[in-house]
């Protein structure tokens, strides 16, 4: 078994300025998503990060318990539906990360053009916990998560950050991460196509909707990421 493929894997490590020690491992762990994740009473309906991964009329049909149970599937699989962040063994954050093509609103989005053919991996949900926030926890997951994703082959990366030309956020609707914080880690923002034109998107999570102007920004080729980094 590599590294990679086991539970007890730390490919990523950042130290903030408070000295804490930022570990970050592949989402296998369901108690940990539970911890992130699971609402108060078990039988209520949340996203657990779904929406974005499954179709609108499984996502819709999927409720209560069964979305726990959906996720406990998820990080029994070899590859992890995304990253967790640790401090002192604590879990703090979450990012999602996969190949485009498992998540289907992205791999069937007319308004997020696929610029070629490569089968990109994205990154398209960023959590941190209540307390550990301005700890360098977003950063570390970024960076884990384009970690993980290259060790698990992925040509490029690409996220869909919200260009919030420096305003302030709802941290209900910021959950894809700003643009600022994607360019901070080198990301570059992909020329869209003229046949799909720019303009906004509706973004949800659970019961959560907006329209917020994102714009598409991706990695370079992991092959030469380190030019950027």
């Amino acid at each position: 078994m590599s590294r990679w493929e086991s539970n007890a894997a730390v490919f990523h490590r950042r130290v903030d300025a408070l000295n804490e020690t930022i570990t970050v491992k592949p989402a296998h762990q369901f108690d940990d998503m539970a911890t992130m994740f699971a609402p108060k009473k078990p039988e209520s309906s949340v996203c657990w990060c779904l929406s974005w991964r499954l179709s609108s009329t499984e996502n819709r049909a999927l409720t209560g318990t069964a979305r726990a149970d959906k996720v406990r599937d998820l990080c029994a699989r070899n590859r992890a539906p995304g990253v967790l962040a640790y401090i002192d063994d604590e879990v703090v954050g979450w990012a999602g990360v996969a190949p485009r093509s498992e998540l289907h609103p992205f791999a069937n989005s007319r308004k997020i053009p696929h610029v070629d053919d490569l089968p990109v991996w994205a990154i398209w949900c960023i959590r941190v916990r209540p307390g550990y926030r301005k700890k360098g926890v977003t950063s570390a997951l970024i960076d884990g998560a384009i970690d993980y994703a290259r060790q698990s082959g992925a040509p490029a990366v690409e996220s869909y950050p919200v260009d919030n030309r420096g305003e302030r956020v709802d941290l209900t609707m910021a959950f894809v991460g700003t643009r600022v914080m994607f360019q901070r880690a080198g990301f570059r923002k992909r020329p869209t196509p003229t046949r799909s034109p720019a303009g906004s998107r509706g973004l949800s999570c659970g019961s959560h909707s907006t329209e917020i102007p994102t714009t598409q920004y991706c990695q370079l080729p992991v092959v030469s990421v380190t030019v950027y980094r």
